[in-house]
């Protein structure tokens, strides 16, 4: 209970500033609405409402949210091109093909390089270079490009997420694979330890923790190019369309109901990563 209090007294806070600004920044609006319908010396209860209950506010209030994405998860059929839950599945696929193919691509890559100078000296500074590169400059050229080719569907988005998601992985892992101490290298040789030995029995079990808390960055890096890819195709569905198509309608709730989807799916997707790190530690004899 002490530790749930704290979080509650926050999220109250939070909540009580975010209707104080809804009134604020859709005040001008309702004012001008006020003006045109004859309505003056209007109560600040009844004005705070009015801001509260605005078809396309400048900034929702939060009851709107969280009607709106009731609405358009629950009260609508999942296969309903405005359902949240539809949209959402089609983001959470991307998130989850393109975070697979980046860690498998960082841990290969991490492997590779300290095993080997040449790659060490080669791939390193390419892969630091690759992530100065906008992301909403690769992602139209990337989805685009393979489209035009005939490849469309999952594929040519997940690969903006594997462009995000494989670089925090790959530098965890070499940090990982190259924290086992000289002493412990030394050991391993006066063992006579193969090179196979010496990586799969030290090197490996000494990475897993760099490897989870590059997970936990990289699944969610990797829903951020889901999103950033279906802003590129607006036609493959997702909750980058529904930002989309909310900006261009001046549908404000709808893009605030569609972003606490995706950090909603954002934060259970890490939760999971954790929960198979705490698995992975019991299996290898670590404590919680």
């Amino acid at each position: 209970m002490t530790r749930i209090i704290p979080v509650l007294t926050i999220l109250l806070a939070i909540i009580l500033f975010w209707y104080a600004m809804a009134i604020h920044m859709n005040a001008p609006w309702q004012n001008t609405l006020n003006n045109r319908a004859g309505l003056t010396d209007v109560p600040f209860v009844t004005f705070a409402q009015q801001t509260w209950a605005q078809d396309k506010p400048v900034l929702p209030a939060p009851h709107q949210v969280v009607t709106e994405i009731w609405n358009a998860t629950i009260a609508l059929e999942i296969t309903s091109r405005r359902s949240l839950a539809y949209h959402g599945w089609i983001t959470l696929s991307t998130t989850l093909l393109g975070f697979v193919f980046g860690t498998a691509l960082g841990v290969l890559l991490a492997v590779a390089i300290i095993h080997n100078d040449a790659s060490d000296r080669s791939l390193m500074p390419w892969i630091i270079a690759s992530q100065t590169i906008p992301i909403l400059a690769v992602a139209p050229m990337v989805v685009v490009g393979l489209g035009a080719v005939g490849l469309t569907g999952l594929v040519p988005k997940s690969l903006i997420s594997m462009y995000l998601s494989f670089f925090p992985v790959v530098v965890g892992m070499v940090k990982g694979l190259r924290s086992p101490e000289s002493i412990q290298l030394d050991l391993m040789r006066t063992y006579d330890a193969s090179g196979w030995q010496v990586f799969w029995k030290l090197r490996w079990p000494a990475a897993m923790p760099f490897l989870f808390a590059s997970m936990k960055v990289g699944i969610a890096i990797s829903l951020i190019g889901a999103v950033v890819a279906e802003l590129s195709n607006a036609s493959g569905g997702g909750l980058g369309v529904r930002l989309l198509t909310g900006s261009y309608n001046g549908q404000t709730i709808q893009i605030w109901a569609a972003l606490f989807i995706a950090a909603g799916l954002a934060a259970l997707l890490v939760a999971i990563v954790g929960s198979a790190e705490k698995w992975v530690n019991g299996r290898m004899g670590a404590r919680a």
